[in-house]
Formats: structure tokens, sequence, C-alpha cells
């Protein structure tokens, strides 16, 4: 009922905010013209915005075949956390990050990055995918996705404005200058929506992930390795597409990570300093084990000095070294 709740109140928010920025651009006219294109873009998220969502992040389904020690960790994890088994998806990119969607979870998909598989061990793939289901499990991801296509529909709905000179309306109070305000105002405002709705989510679903995976320390040594090495490598997708940023676990965005107005997920360090309190409460730290069910193929050695996952190639990536372990 809480889920439903949040979900109801951001919808109205979204759509708030869609005739604010109507009105400032059109006048009244505008802003039923807005509303109608809310009610639709809200009904075309409930419905696409998952597959959309993947599309743009570029990634690509993968058969269990080609990954059956990630599929087997996912159908373990599923099952201990009561959810059916998610549809597993691959995205080609040497940033470590994961991210799930779906308007439910019977209708979900978690993506991992090729880079994750990459620098992070068995046991802190494990961790991070049960953050993703726990994400799954709550119905956070219907909340999140609807506010990335949203969010990216008041950008264009607003730029939309200033291209075709809306604010020359005599009904609108502000005329060019309401315009201009809303071309900047109205991302920021739909940002601020994502980070109330991201920030205190994940947080939530570190400690229920950890609860999932039994094994809250893992949680907090890949929090600790992804958020260092995705300031090293560019993930050309998100940064295309900067409404997606609060899906991932740790944010895909350069110079996005202090716990800030304008971060869209909490600082990592106290994320990680969550996980061990929690660690220490619970007794917790063994983790769930996982029998492989092929030999595991050698690869160069992460930073960190964990061997890599090494996974079918599948497609173009970020630039001349995506294909890394994927080759």
């Amino acid at each position: 009922m809480a889920n439903f709740m949040r979900t109801t109140v951001l919808l109205a928010a979204m759509t708030a905010l869609f005739m604010v920025v109507g009105y400032f651009i059109g006048g009244t006219s505008g802003m039923m013209i807005a509303l109608a294109f809310a009610a639709v873009t809200n009904l075309f998220a409930y419905w696409n915005s998952d597959q959309m969502v993947l599309r743009m992040q570029n990634a690509v389904p993968v058969e269990r075949s080609r990954v059956p020690e990630l599929y087997d960790m996912v159908d373990t994890l599923s099952r201990k956390a009561g959810i059916p088994t998610p549809k597993v998806y691959v995205i080609q990119t040497d940033q470590p990050n994961a991210f799930a969607t779906g308007r439910n979870p019977q209708n979900a998909a978690v993506a991992v990055s090729t880079g994750l598989l990459r620098h992070l061990d068995t046991r802190e793939v494990a961790a991070v995918v049960a953050h993703e289901l726990a994400h799954i499990r709550s119905r956070d991801t219907l909340t999140m996705t609807m506010t990335a296509t949203l969010a990216g529909a008041i950008s264009a709905l607003a730029q939309f404005g200033l291209f075709f000179g809306g604010g020359n309306n005599r009904d609108n109070p502000l005329g060019g200058i309401g315009t201009l305000l809303m071309v900047f105002l109205a991302p920021v405002a739909a940002m601020m929506v994502q980070m109330a709705v991201s920030r205190t989510r994940e947080y939530e679903a570190d400690k229920d992930g950890a609860e999932i995976s039994s094994d809250p320390l893992s949680l907090a040594s890949a929090l600790h390795k992804i958020a260092t090495l995705a300031g090293r490598q560019v993930n050309v997708a998100a940064e295309r597409n900067p409404a997606l940023a609060h899906m991932y676990i740790v944010n895909p965005l350069s110079g996005q990570r202090m716990d800030n107005l304008f971060s869209t997920h909490p600082d990592t360090g106290n994320r990680i300093a969550a996980l061990q309190r929690l660690a220490a409460e619970t007794g917790t730290g063994g983790g769930t084990s996982f029998t492989r069910t092929a030999p595991r193929p050698r690869v160069a050695p992460s930073p960190a000095g964990q061997r890599g996952w090494r996974v079918p190639s599948a497609g173009r990536g970020d630039g001349p070294h995506s294909r890394g372990p994927w080759s």
C-alpha cells in the first residue's frame, strides 16, 4: 500500500509539473494540452517504460547457456527474495554498475554491466544483484522507471515550447520570460522529484538486499569498488540520458557523488557505514554460496586483484576498449 501511495503521489506531482510547464508556455490552452500529454505519457510509461529504458541503456538480453553462473545466481537470490526470477540483461560498458526495471515482479529485469562482471568477485556481484532484487520486490522499479520517463518528457516539453516560441501567447502571464524559466527550471524540478524518490529508496534497498544475500559486507565492498571505478570510466548511454541516472545502484554520471541537493544518490560512504553497522548488529557476512555450473574462465585480473567473469560479445559498447572481457 505504501508503494502504491508513493507511486500515486509521484504521478500527481509529475502531472502537476507538466501542467505548470504547459501554462507558462501556452497559457490555459497550453496547460490543458500538457495535461492530455501527461495522461498519455503516464499510460505509456506504465506499460512500456521498462523496455524503453533497457534500449536507451544499450542493455541486451543474454541466454542462460551463455552466462550460467550469473543466471543461477539471479535465480537463487530471487527465490530467497520470494519473487519470480527476472529477465537478465547485460550492458556493454566498462563502468561497473547495475539497475533493475519493470512495472511489477512478474515483469521485471535486472541489468548488469560488463564492467561489474569484470571487476567484482562472485560475492560482490551477488550482493549487487540482491540489491536490485530488493528494488523489484518493493516495486521501486515501477516508480523509478516512470520517474525517468516523465522527467525526460518534461524536459522535452520545455524545450519544445522554447523552440516554437510558446512564450508569445497572450494567456501566458510572463511571456517569453516564463518560457525561458520553464526551460531551465522544469528539468531541475523533475530532477528534485527523482532525488526524493531515489535517495531514500537506496538505503532501504541496501538493507533489504543485504538481508537477501546475507552478506552486507560484500555489498559494502561492491559499492566502494563501483563508486571508485565509476569515476574513471564513462557510461556513454547514461551520460546521454541523465534522467535515468537514479536507476543505477551508484550514480553513473561524472562529478555527482556528494550527498547534496543535486545528487541522485546518497553518499556512498554513508551507505557503506550503514551496511557495516548492519553487519555488526546482525552478525552476518558469510553470504549465500553459489555452486558454479561451469568452470570459470580466466581473464585479466581486476584492479582489486580479483578474477573477473567472461561473457560473450553482445554488440556495440562505449568505445574502442568496450569489448574488454566480452571479446
